[in-house]
């Protein structure tokens, strides 16, 4: 499966929060590669964009590790421990993307 691009991330990531996904925080993914993907639970419907806004949460990664989250290639907890995701922020904030990132 080839990776998917930050456009395309984009928008499977609103598809499930659209599709019932609850998030009750925002958080702000910035990708090695340059390109960010800010996600807001805290509004109605939830807010998905490629605008870099400030965060409950920062999750700093390449968009190679996403895509292996997206393919279930590793878990969210393996790529925090071995520092290919770093986490700036709320910590429980990020735990609630584990359900979004790993779907």
């Amino acid at each position: 499966m080839a990776d998917l691009t930050i456009d395309e991330l984009t928008g499977l990531i609103r598809a499930m929060l659209s599709a019932g996904c609850s998030l009750t925080t925002d958080a702000l993914l910035v990708f090695e590669e340059g390109g960010v993907i800010y996600i807001s639970g805290k509004t109605s419907p939830a807010l998905v964009t490629n605008t870099d806004t400030p965060a409950e949460v920062t999750l700093r990664m390449s968009l190679v590790t996403l895509n292996k989250l997206y393919r279930r290639e590793t878990s969210a907890t393996s790529a925090v421990m071995s520092g290919r995701i770093r986490i700036e922020g709320n910590l429980m904030a990020a735990m609630q993307l584990d359900r979004i990132l790993a779907s």
